[in-house]
């Protein structure tokens, strides 16, 4: 069986490394010499293993990528990019007829899935690539439909930490939010207490510094009016090939979506882990 060809966009980012440096242990998955990456690197390559991966700005992408389709043919892109390309990437995605793996959090979410349903194009899109962090957010999912309003009157604190680079609020941490409301609980995104600070995520937080660069930690507390009853909910990831190895799912499932004929399809980590 052919390998699965697979472009990883956003690199040198470090999500987009991690990913990279997984896919190229799978010998199930071809690994392509090219990337598209940001207008502010000024490299024009960068390594991943042994492999040499030529770095592709914004204004030369459509010509590398019609000549990457004439000399690869089909192929899937997974990307890491920046919060704020998310969905000007998917539209190039889909007006090139490539299926992708969006692991980038931010932009617009309705505009995105929008524009993959509006397309011949199949995606995999998801806030969290981590397996069991999906799985619990299933659960809550679960826990919503069947208890509406289980936790009418209680109060609801969200705290999330990620290392300094990251520059938007956690896509899980949003995510979070529609489950808790449906609970009983209102709360908007602004709410969200972010932190960024290493100093503060090391000294107050208990981050390790060795993961300071690399990490999802977060909480959900839930406290009754009366304060005599606290729930709590902590997830803390550490590094990050936990979104690594759910990416390697993601582009198997999607690639068998596509041997099927899927089109205009816009899947989820949890039809990733159903496997339907």
């Amino acid at each position: 069986m052919d390998p699965i060809k697979v472009m990883v966009n956003g690199l040198p980012g470090n999500m987009a490394v991690k990913a990279a440096e997984h896919i190229l242990r799978d010998p199930s998955i071809k690994i392509l010499p090219y990337a598209l990456t940001g207008p502010e690197i000024t490299e024009n390559e960068t390594k991943i293993g042994h492999e040499s991966i030529a770095l592709i700005l914004p204004h030369k992408r459509q010509e590398m990528i019609d000549a990457v389709k004439k000399a690869e043919g089909r192929f899937l892109c997974v990307d890491y990019s920046h919060p704020g390309a998310v969905n000007d990437n998917a539209s190039f995605y889909c007006d090139n007829g490539l299926p992708f793996v969006m692991g980038t959090t931010g932009g617009d979410r309705t505009i995105l899935v929008d524009t993959v349903k509006a397309s011949d194009v199949a995606a995999v899109i998801a806030p969290n690539m981590g397996k069991q962090i999906v799985a619990f957010q299933a659960m809550m999912e679960y826990a919503a439909e069947t208890f509406p309003g289980v936790f009418k009157g209680y109060s609801l604190e969200i705290k999330e930490s990620h290392q300094q680079g990251k520059a938007d609020t956690s896509g899980t941490a949003k995510a979070m939010i529609g489950y808790f409301n449906r609970l009983g609980t209102p709360f908007e995104k602004d709410q969200i207490v972010m932190e960024r600070d290493p100093v503060v995520q090391q000294s107050k937080l208990g981050v390790p510094e060795a993961y300071l660069g690399g990490h999802g930690w977060h909480t959900y507390t839930l406290r009754s009016e009366d304060g005599t009853v606290f729930f709590q909910f902590t997830h803390n990831v550490n590094g990050r090939d936990i979104y690594a190895s759910g990416t390697l799912d993601a582009i198997h499932y999607l690639a068998k979506k596509i041997e099927q004929g899927a089109k205009g399809r816009a899947f989820t980590m949890i039809d990733v882990l159903k496997g339907v």
